[in-house]
């Protein structure tokens, strides 16, 4: 694995960290995207841990909250005491692939997904990352994400 420790949970829009939840929400507003969060398909929470690394190294929190809907992915991320940001796309509008068996991973082996396409408030397409557990949890959403993506 990379210089993460990922544990992933599956969760509701409710149960996750609030901050994650209220900028999520906060996201759709701004972008008028209706009441999108109100029918998910599968939520999850996950919390990556870099370990501090040397003598001017520091520990490192982030926290991501995800929900793939019927239409849409939103997805929440920022380390702890800082800004969180919000991405969103409407399904048929990403592609998405396992990082697993992308290029990246040869030179920093990690878990999750590359997320690749126009994004609401992008007009050119774009990359992200959504750091996954290799649990029940995140093998779940990946999978649902992996498929979403193709169906549309």
């Amino acid at each position: 694995m990379g210089d993460y420790t990922r544990t992933t949970r599956a969760c509701t829009l409710d149960s996750m960290r609030p901050e994650l939840a209220a900028a999520m929400r906060a996201h759709v507003d701004k972008y008028n995207l209706g009441g999108i969060l109100s029918s998910p398909v599968m939520c999850i929470e996950t919390i990556s841990v870099k370990a501090k690394k040397g003598l001017f190294g520091k520990a490192q929190t982030i926290y991501t909250g995800a929900i793939l809907t019927s239409g849409w992915l939103v997805w929440a991320s920022g380390e702890e005491g800082n800004p969180i940001g919000v991405l969103s796309a409407r399904l048929g509008q990403f592609t998405a692939q396992d990082y697993a068996q992308s290029s990246f991973a040869k030179m920093i082996p990690d878990s999750g997904l590359n997320i690749t396409g126009l994004f609401t408030d992008s007009s050119a397409s774009a990359l992200a990352f959504i750091g996954l557990e290799e649990n029940a949890a995140g093998k779940k959403f990946k999978e649902a994400i992996l498929a979403a993506a193709q169906r549309d």
